[in-house]
């Protein structure tokens, strides 16, 4: 550091006329950063990744408490939890009698457990899984690099190659592909839309296309009907911004 500071002291004197290139390199360097950036990446990348961890799980959590006041699933759980004898539990009398508030709180914690237990929430709202943060998605990337290639080399030689049919799998993967669906938005679809692909065969280019077109015309009526929208086009037509006037004093 002294060595690098002389070699900038004596380059001033033999060049005055640099004044403000001296200047700028002597506090740059003195206000540089000590920390290492690896360090730093580490720990923004550890913080984001804690960050992503208690966000899934507070969705994860609010997902549970809407599907307990959803009648469906409300009274299944409630059933299951008779059939097991959990609630009864809850109405021990005696010494260990408590009040119907604690009585209504235990229930409630029974029924969303057995909906935890019992229900597989996709999407979105699925139970968080920690190999899906940042960190552990950065650590694993050689690994699901090379799965990847190993995936895309077996399918090349099965259907392009061997010309083997496709299993049920791989029409929906090719389907999704099409939609251009992430694989936790197509896991949120009902049962009954995928066997509507898979009927349609919109694996094959040409009647995706066509499903495609009936989709786009569907929602053009029901927008075309929505009071909503028919709204908005009439304020856009009257007083959209293609009618900004100016008036005259």
């Amino acid at each position: 550091q002294d060595e690098e500071t002389r070699k900038d002291y004596d380059y001033m004197l033999d060049h005055p006329e640099e004044y403000y290139r001296h200047y700028y390199h002597y506090y740059s360097r003195r206000l540089a950063p000590k920390v290492d950036v690896r360090i730093v990446i580490l720990v923004t990348v550890c913080a984001i990744s804690v960050f992503q961890f208690f966000s899934w799980w507070s969705s994860y959590n609010e997902a549970i408490n809407y599907l307990a006041t959803v009648p469906k699933y409300r009274i299944q759980a409630t059933e299951i939890a008779r059939q097991q004898g959990l609630l009864n539990k809850t109405k021990e009398k005696g010494k260990n009698r408590r009040s119907k508030e604690e009585i209504r709180e235990e229930e409630e914690e029974i029924i969303k457990d057995i909906i935890k237990n019992k229900i597989d929430i996709k999407g979105g709202y699925q139970k968080p899984k920690i190999y899906d943060i940042l960190l552990f998605q950065i650590l694993l990337f050689p690994f699901y690099l090379c799965k990847y290639i190993a995936w895309s080399c077996w399918w090349i030689y099965c259907f392009r190659i061997k010309g083997q049919e496709y299993g049920e799998e791989e029409k929906l993967y090719i389907i999704r592909r099409y939609m251009k669906m992430s694989q936790s938005q197509f896991d949120s679809l009902e049962d009954h839309q995928k066997e509507t692909f898979l009927e349609r065969q919109l694996w094959v280019r040409e009647n995706y296309e066509v499903y495609k077109r009936e989709q786009e015309e569907e929602l053009k009526k029901k927008m075309a009907m929505d009071p909503r929208w028919k709204r908005y086009r009439r304020w856009m037509k009257n007083e959209g911004p293609g009618r900004l006037t100016f008036i005259d004093d």
